[in-house]
């Protein structure tokens, strides 16, 4: 576990994967996910790619007193997902900014591309000012 944000040694992983069992909660009434939740599995992805990259939860990033906020998302549905599926969500940072991440996903049920999306977020700091990531964050 590091200390700060700032002190963390390592980069992100190439491609981070994570798996998820699709829950009741989470489909409409002909028990197929609901398109909102595919942002939901992206934000998984995230903050597990972050996890990953050794130690460091977003909730430490947060306590730290700097947070990644989402100021663009789109996502490409291909297939339907449906209760019960397990599904992978993979995810990769496509570009690192001073102060922004674009993350890339893709989200895969038995080998099979079901959808594809991005984000991107921007560090800021407790009053909503645009901070830079830490190196470690950026890949430096």
């Amino acid at each position: 576990m590091a200390d700060s944000p700032d002190a963390h040694p390592s980069g992100p992983p190439a491609v981070h994967e994570v798996s998820i069992r699709v829950r009741y909660q989470e489909t409409d009434g002909q028990r197929r996910v609901h398109h909102a939740n595919f942002l939901t599995y992206f934000e998984v992805g995230r903050t597990e790619m972050l996890r990953a990259q050794g130690g460091i939860t977003y909730r430490e990033f947060e306590d730290a007193g700097l947070f990644l906020v989402v100021s663009e998302a789109s996502c490409s549905y291909r297939m339907p997902a449906d209760y019960d599926d397990l599904l992978t969500v993979r995810t990769r940072v496509e570009k690192a900014g001073g102060a922004s991440l674009r993350h890339a996903y893709e989200i895969v049920r038995g080998g099979e591309i079901i959808a594809t999306g991005s984000t991107t977020v921007v560090c800021v700091d407790r009053e909503g000012r645009v901070r830079r990531l830490p190196e470690w964050l950026r890949g430096g």
